[in-house]
């Protein structure tokens, strides 16, 4: 007789193995991190013993929940802004409370809150993607979790990096740290194609093949992500992602809501894992993935909650419901998503979409002893049937609750015995959450009306590349700038545009707010004639927080709204405390120089009476690639015959104000 560390016995016990097996009054054997085996109590006892026996008094003993898909930390936004547009809901709010409150003391909170909230809820595992991963990791290996954690990258500047190549390389950092952790697999997370460029999608996915961990992003998640898509780059989202070698790595994609069957079954001979957000999707408006159809194909599905600021909570067992009807009411088939296959995707399934199906989703001799046991016998679950094998299944899916779950085993050790945690103290994290809900109130109180969520409201708002190069110089005449554009063998012109410009400046007391821009483009051809009119909004921040070269380098917020109402309308609206207007004749130039591309704009002002100017310009998310182009504008000016040292710091509204 071999010796455990422990024996479940009189269980209903659930393996989700590859045949399903059960097992009543079934037993689990225990023995360090692992299952020792799995089977009929009976045979459990005649072949082991163990000084730990636990009576399971017939409730259902199966692997712990999968959550594939969420950013744990946000459980301190729960609720923060509900019933608004996706893209008034992420930068008119979570994006500026990110960037003034998430710290490493938040994250920590906010995970081990989660954490409470999940072993609640029978999860034993999760997938993380947000910043400061190496303390959500910290967090969730003293809660005795086991997750993948994916450090962010992202291209616009994020509370932990000020650019995408700090991000990478925090990403670099964490994944060697935790590498061979014991419940900690980590990983990198690029957010999505319409946050990331093409750079920071193939070095995410050279970083994942690298060192062999998982890729987690967020795929094809709305109309929108895939109609933009289709207009910019000619193809869908998942065509794309593979022209960045992104699936050469073991990827993770959330959501994939819009897809069609070509991109499912690049998903299928990728060996993607797909993680299925039924409760976010809805809440967002986002639309219904194609789950039955991928299960069909073969693809690895999981379900996610998602954060819980766009959920609002981490219940898995509201999820795998709202999976299993979603299915059904989309395609019509009520035989859609059965219950036992919700809950293969719940557990065994979830796990092999993370790319960690080796190690846990199911209870079988040689994994890990992650497990949960879940009273089926309360009112609302009762009774039970037993002519059909499958009934238990359906009584997990389509009764139980969350608050049916009363023990777990995470890594064989217990994080909740008898509906009672033993690794987090629930009182004194609910105490700090509400100290920071406080704060954060206080926050969005005083910058409710800010100029930046007043765009954002009005709709259609994108924040542009961080850092700007930008080099102005007056000169006395265009004609020698025109000549040396069209006669430098060194200037490559790749498009001209002639625009006669009317711009409105407003500015505002708080010069923190920065300045809005209404600007009306008039395109004019050779001959003087109109041919088109174009109007938009441009918020310009007024920091400059990376002066390069006698200012050349620029690095500030800029966002961009079209407009659609009249100037009228927006100084009402915006409330500016004074107006400057400005007119000027623009000829400009998109121009390769050094196989680099820039604008070179050639200004004439014709209100006020400035004169004319040269400017140099490009934009960028990249540091790194900001400072090369600061050096070659000055190698630009100096070929169109200009001088760097005559570089002006100050913007054509400064100009115009002193005017």
């Amino acid at each position: 007789m071999k010796t455990v560390d422990l024996i479940l016995t009189n269980a209903v016990v659930l393996t989700m193995d590859e045949e399903f097996h059960t097992f009543e009054p079934g037993a689990v054997a225990v023995s360090g991190n692992s299952i020792a085996a799995v089977g009929m109590e009976a045979d459990i006892l005649k072949d082991y013993s163990a000084s730990k026996k636990i009576d399971c008094n017939h409730k259902v003993l199966m692997p712990g929940l999968v959550n594939a898909h969420t950013h744990v930390p946000m459980t301190l936004l729960r609720g923060l802004a509900d019933d608004l547009r996706l893209d008034v809901w992420l930068m008119g709010y979570m994006m500026p409370v990110e960037r003034e409150f998430v710290s490493p003391d938040f994250v920590q909170l906010g995970t081990k809150l989660a954490c409470a909230e999940m072993i609640r809820s029978g999860v034993t595992t999760f997938a993380d993607m947000y910043y400061f991963e190496d303390d959500i990791a910290r967090a969730t290996q003293s809660a005795g979790m086991r997750a993948v954690c994916g450090q962010s990258v992202m291209k616009f500047p994020t509370p932990d990096a000020k650019s995408f190549e700090d991000s990478l390389a925090l990403a670099r950092d964490f994944i060697i740290r935790w590498k061979d952790n014991d419940l900690i697999v980590p990983a990198v997370a690029p957010h999505a194609p319409y946050t990331c460029t093409p750079e920071i999608l193939n070095a995410s996915a050279s970083l994942a093949v690298e060192f062999d961990v998982p890729l987690h992003t967020h795929l094809a998640e709305t109309a929108g992500e895939v109609e933009n898509m289709r207009n910019e780059h000619g193809i869908p989202v998942i065509p794309y992602m593979k022209k960045q070698n992104l699936f050469e790595a073991k990827v993770i994609a959330a959501h994939c809501v819009h897809i069609d069957e070509g991109e499912m079954r690049t998903l299928l001979h990728t060996n993607a894992g797909v993680a299925h957000n039924p409760s976010s999707n809805m809440k967002l408006a986002s639309g219904i993935a194609p789950v039955k159809r991928l299960i069909e194909l073969g693809v690895k599905v999981g379900i996610g909650t998602d954060g819980p600021a766009s959920n609002n909570d981490l219940d898995m067992f509201e999820e795998m419901r709202l999976a299993s009807f979603l299915a059904k009411v989309s395609s019509g088939d009520p035989t859609a998503l059965p219950a036992r296959t919700t809950l293969l995707m719940a557990t065994r399934l979830g796990a092999e979409a993370l790319h960690i199906g080796n190690i846990t989703g199911s209870l079988e001799p040689g994994k890990r002893a992650d497990m949960i046991l879940v009273d089926v016998s309360p009112t609302h679950n009762s009774p039970r049937f037993k002519r059909d094998p499958h009934n238990v299944y359906a009584q997990i899916i389509y009764a139980a609750k969350a608050n049916d779950v009363t023990d777990v085993i995470i890594n064989g050790q217990w994080v909740m015995q008898n509906r009672v945690l033993t690794t987090l103290n629930e009182a004194d994290l609910l105490t700090a959450g509400n100290e920071y809900a406080r704060k954060i109130d206080s926050f969005l109180i005083q910058r409710e009306q800010s100029v930046l969520s007043k765009l954002i409201a009005i709709g259609g708002a994108t924040e542009e590349e961080s850092f700007e190069v930008q080099a102005k110089i007056a000169i006395p005449s265009v004609d020698p700038i025109l000549t040396a554009i069209k006669t430098n063998p060194e200037i490559k012109v790749v498009r001209t545009r002639h625009y006669h410009q009317f711009d409105t400046y407003m500015k505002f007391d708080d010069p923190s707010q920065g300045y809005v821009r209404y600007r009306e483009d008039h395109s004019i051809t050779d001959t003087g004639e109109i041919t088109g009119v174009r109007s938009r909004l441009t918020l310009v921040g007024q920091t400059r927080e990376h002066p390069f070269r006698e200012d050349v380098l620029l690095s500030r917020s800029r966002f961009l709204a079209p407009a659609t109402q009249s100037l009228r309308f927006y100084k009402e609206y915006f409330k500016p405390q004074k107006t400057v207007e400005i007119e000027k004749n623009r000829m400009r130039y998109l121009v390769n120089f050094k196989d680099t591309e820039f604008f070179i704009n050639v200004d004439n002002f014709t209100e006020p009476n400035l004169g004319s100017f040269l400017e140099v310009k490009s934009r960028t998310w990249s540091k790194q690639d900001a400072e090369k182009k600061a050096h070659l504008a000055e190698d630009l000016i100096k070929a169109l015959g200009a001088s760097p040292s005559d570089v002006i710091a100050s913007d054509y509204i400064e100009m115009a104000s002193k005017s």
